[in-house]
This record gives structure tokens, sequence and C-alpha cells, in this order.
């Protein structure tokens, strides 16, 4: 999966959990508002509660409950009492109740109480506590309907044909108590006599009738009379001190505007921070790591232990960088080929210093041999011999021949360093190339004290080279076995095959060989063989030059050599495979 899709997949997923973050969240608050709401109408009525909110608030051991200070309160608030039953109607626990109340429930006065008799004047709401024990208990909240008792006393002493109260002092006195008032209508709605009222009209309407029946402040009651079309009605103000429904849920939701916000706004800090470093580290990190590039510091960011930041210490990269993997292998990859390139770059610094300090110094000494005998050649005061001015030429041709081979091999050396050096490979019979070098080099005056053998393959053997540069590795080696060797050295040089897919070219000699120095130096630039009469030739890349020449040819040079034990040295190249071979013979036979 590439960074563009591991993005999106990324994305997607932090969106749906923000959104089921907030769907939480919602449901959270929606639990919270609807909690308090619950809770104000209990704290307005506690009748409006549930089963759950007493298991809770109730205590039985054995055959006594106990009610928590919450639950006391709330009951003494609302003018009622708590009782708790057993199954067969015996009370095992009581709170805030009437003296009248039985410690013990027929079933038929259960009936009564569940059923809500319509005729008494005290209201019953009851629950089943059966979740927390082991056998079901009743709660009883019992309240006294203080209208219906009212209006219950007021029509026992009334007389409907002389239209007045007849308010009793007992009855007086429990108005007072109960902040009641009462008014007798006739049958036109108008009011005949009244007690304890403040705003009540004195003429009802069906505006007002309905009005008086909405009020939330007040609990009213009332009676009709048949016979004489009178009514009786009865009220009571502020019933309760605790604030309405409509106040509370005000209330909570203007707490939840101040509460929201802010948790909100947390939320929203907790999450910049958390995006931040899921997101905004790693880029920083790239960022520090793309400056460290652009100052020439070819590595990625590390701590003060010096260890990469970007992984842990298994060495793998730590998860907030794995969304960034892809850009972070690429800048590896950028990074190494930087440092490659420095290193390259210095190389080839130091290749272009050397072949100038190689170049002074190798030229210094025939220059110097070639200005000393011009010089002599030209001074006039002293007339030189034709033998000795032919000899002086001979000598300023040998030096300018090597101030020749020098910069020719300095500048190949050079194009082999920075490979730079064109190959043309042909596919070439080893047998044939290597023999005709052989007879070159017999054919030579100057190799007459050396013996030549060539031992070639049995059979055609065949290669891809490059003519001109492998003639160059087989003279070097040649050259090398011919010139540090004395009189009556035998040089075998012999071509042989490994399995079917290498072939071996081997030049031998029983020469004076190479100590251990001479040998683990061989192939270094400007390095000389002790062992040569003549410490003036050779310009000491020879060897260097033909083993970089024979790697060009995807082939391996080693040399094995003792003192007084003559050298070996062995090149091993890649053969053609047969089917190359058939193709090249059948063209060479049809031209």
């Amino acid at each position: 999966m590439n960074i563009h899709k591991r993005f999106i997949v990324q994305f997607f997923i932090q969106l749906i959990l923000v959104f089921i973050l907030f769907f939480f969240l919602l449901i959270f608050i929606w639990g919270i508002i609807g909690f308090s709401i619950m809770n104000n109408e209990v704290t307005q009525d506690l009748s409006k509660a549930n089963d759950s909110f007493f298991s809770h608030r109730i205590t039985i051991n054995g055959n006594k409950a106990t009610f928590d200070d919450e639950l006391k309160h709330l009951a003494a608030n609302q003018n009622g009492w708590l009782l708790v039953l057993t199954q067969k109607g015996k009370v095992i626990g009581s709170y805030h109740a009437p003296e009248k109340v039985p410690a013990h429930f027929t079933q038929s006065e259960l009936a009564s109480l569940l059923l809500q008799d319509s005729s008494t004047s005290v209201e019953y709401t009851h629950w089943l506590l059966k979740k927390t024990y082991p056998q079901p208990y009743l709660i009883l909240f019992g309240r006294k309907i203080a209208e219906t008792s009212l209006l219950n006393e007021i029509k026992a002493n009334i007389d409907w044909k002389n239209p007045q109260l007849h308010l009793t002092g007992a009855t007086l006195q429990q108005m007072k108590e109960e902040n009641g008032w009462a008014q007798l209508i006739d049958s036109t709605g108008k009011v005949v006599d009244q007690y304890g009222t403040h705003k009540e009209p004195i003429t009802y309407s069906i505006q007002e009738l309905h009005s008086l029946s909405k009020k939330k402040q007040d609990s009213n009651a009332a009676y009709f009379d048949p016979k004489s079309e009178q009514t009786i009605i009865v009220g009571l103000h502020d019933l309760s001190s605790t604030p309405n429904l409509e106040v509370s849920l005000f209330k909570t939701m203007s707490k939840g505007f101040v509460v929201i916000p802010v948790a909100l706004f947390l939320l929203l800090l907790i999450g910049t921070f958390w995006y931040a470093r899921k997101f905004g580290v790693p880029l920083i990190m790239m960022m520090k790591w793309i400056q460290n590039l652009g100052s020439g510091l070819f590595e990625q960011p590390h701590d003060l232990h010096q260890r990469p930041m970007m992984l842990n210490k298994k060495g793998k990269l730590k998860r907030k960088y794995r969304l960034y993997k892809d850009l972070i292998a690429t800048l590896s990859q950028l990074t190494e080929i930087l440092k490659q390139n420095e290193a390259q770059r210095r190389k080839m610094k130091q290749t272009r210093e050397e072949w100038i300090s190689g170049l002074s110094h190798d030229l210094k000494t025939p220059l110097s041999s070639i200005s000393g005998y011009a010089q002599m050649l030209e001074s006039e005061n002293y007339s030189w011999t034709e033998v000795e001015t032919r000899e002086f030429a001979g000598i300023i041709t040998e030096k300018s021949t090597y101030m020749m081979d020098l910069l020719e091999d300095l500048t190949l050396t050079y194009r082999l360093k920075n490979q730079a050096l064109p190959m043309a490979k042909e596919q070439v019979d080893m047998n044939e190339f290597i023999r005709r070098t052989i007879i070159h080099s017999i054919n030579d005056p100057t190799n007459n004290e050396k013996e030549f053998i060539f031992q070639p393959h049995n059979g055609t053997i065949f290669a891809s080279i490059d003519p001109k540069w492998f003639q160059r590795i087989i003279d070097n080696l040649l050259a090398n076995a011919i010139k540090y060797n004395p009189s009556g050295t035998v040089i075998t040089v012999s071509i042989s095959s490994i399995e079917q897919h290498l072939m071996m070219i081997t030049i031998e000699d029983d020469g004076i060989g190479m100590d251990n120095e001479t040998l683990n130096k061989l192939f270094h630039r400007y390095y000389r063989g002790t062992n040569t009469s003549d410490s003036g030739s050779g310009t000491g890349l020879g060897m260097a030059i033909t083993k970089q020449l024979v790697h060009l040819h995807e082939g391996s040079i080693n040399v094995k050599s003792a003192p007084q034990k003559g050298t070996t040295v062995r090149i091993i190249l890649p053969l053609l495979i047969e089917e190359n071979i058939r193709g090249f013979l059948s063209k060479s036979d049809t031209q």
C-alpha cells in the first residue's frame, strides 16, 4: 500500500474514531441530562422514581429495613412517609409514618392501597424491590392528599340549603397549616361564599375554570352537589417550595451549555496535541533529516545517545513513523546515494591529486635526463663525436618513450578508476589469441635468452573479451616474467577449463620468484619490484592496470610466488555458452 492510500485509510479511521467518540460523548451528555431531569423529578415528587432508585438507598438486614439520609430528606420535604413490607404484609421498616399506619397489612388493605381507593385522602405509590434480594419486598411511599382531606371536612359540615361553608375550628386550623382556600359557587358560576382566597375570581367562566385546572403551583379539588347544583372548590397555595420541572430543566441545560463547550474545548486541545504528535513530529524529523542532507551530513537525526530517533531499540520504525515508511525508505535511499556520491567525489579528487602528484614525480627524472643531454649537445665549448651524439640521442629517445608510456598508463589508470574506459567485447578463440601473442614474444630478439612453452586447451575454447585490452593484460604479464627473471628462465603459458563455465589462463615461470612483501604490494600503483636489474624502466602501473582490466572482463587474477621457486599467475574468465559458440563458428564458416 502506497503512502497516498495509507493516508486515506488513516484519516478514514481517524474520522470513524472521532465520530464514535462524539457519539458516545453525546450519549453521555444526554445521560447526564436525563439523570438530572429524573433527579429533579424525584426531588419534586418521589412517586416519579423507579425501582433502581431505591435499590441502593434501602438496606435490608434480616427483618429490618433502614433508609439512607437522602431518601429520608426527600420523604420529609414532600410530607410523605416510607414503608417496607414483606410478601405477607409485615412492615419491617418505616420512616415518618403516621400513628394510624398498622404494623401489618392484610391482603384486602394492600388491595385498597395498591389499587388507589378514590374515597380516601391518602395517596400511596408502590415499588417492588426484588433484584438485590432473594425475596421481593414492597416499598410504599404515602402522603396525605391535603386538598381532598379539606374537601371532605368542609363537605361534611356544609348546609346546602343555606349556602355557607360553615368551617369548624379544626378545619380552619388545618387550612392555615396547609395554606389552603375554599369557595362555594352556585349554578351560574358565582362565588356565594369563600375563605382564604388571594386572587381567585368571584365569578367563574369556562376559561377561568380551565385556567384553574391547569395551574401547576396550586393543587385543587372539587365536589358537586346535584340537588342544590352548588360546587365546593378547595385549593392549596404553593404546595411545594421546590422549583418546578421546567425551571430545574432550564438550570440543568444552562449548566450543560457551560460544561459541554469546556469539555469540547478540552477534547479539541487533547486532539490537537495528539494529531501534532502523530503527524507533526514525524514531519519535523524528516525536515530535519532533509536539512542534514542539505548541510552535508548524510545521516538521519539521532537522539542524545546517538541512536536513530525514528527507530526503536529493535531497529524497527516506531509506530508514529510507520505511516511515512515509503517516504522514509526514499530518504534512506537518497541518503545512501548522496553518501556514495560524496565518497566517489572524494575518491575522484584523491585520484586526481594522486595522478598529478605521480605524474610530476615520475616525469621529473626522465625530463632531467633529457634536459641534461640536450644541454650537453647544445654546449659550444665541446664538440661531440658522432658516436657520442648517437648515444645521447638514444638516451633522449628512450626517456621520451618512457614518458609517453607513463602518460598513457596514468591516463588509463585514471579512466579505469572512474569506470570511463569503453569496452568492445568480441567472441574470441583463446587458443589462437594466446598462440599469436607468444609467437610475437618469441620473435622478439631481446627475448632470446628465455624459453617459451604454450599448452593450448584441448579443443576450441571461446571467451568474450576486448582484444585490445586483453592483449594489454597478456603483454604486461609476459613482460614481467621476462623482465624480472634471469637468462634461461622457462615461461609456460597454458589454457584450461573449469567445468563448463570458466576458463583459466596460467602464466608460470621457474625464475627467482618474489618475497611476501613484493607479493602483497604487487597490484599497488607505482610499486616496482626490487628483483630487476633495470631499475629505471617501468612505470609501476602495469600490474594495477592488469588487475583492473581483468575485473572489467568479469574475471579474477591470482598470483602465487616464493623466492627461488618461480611465480604462477592465474586468470579466470567466464566461458561462452555452447549455443553462442556454435553460432559464432557457423558465422565464421559462412564468411
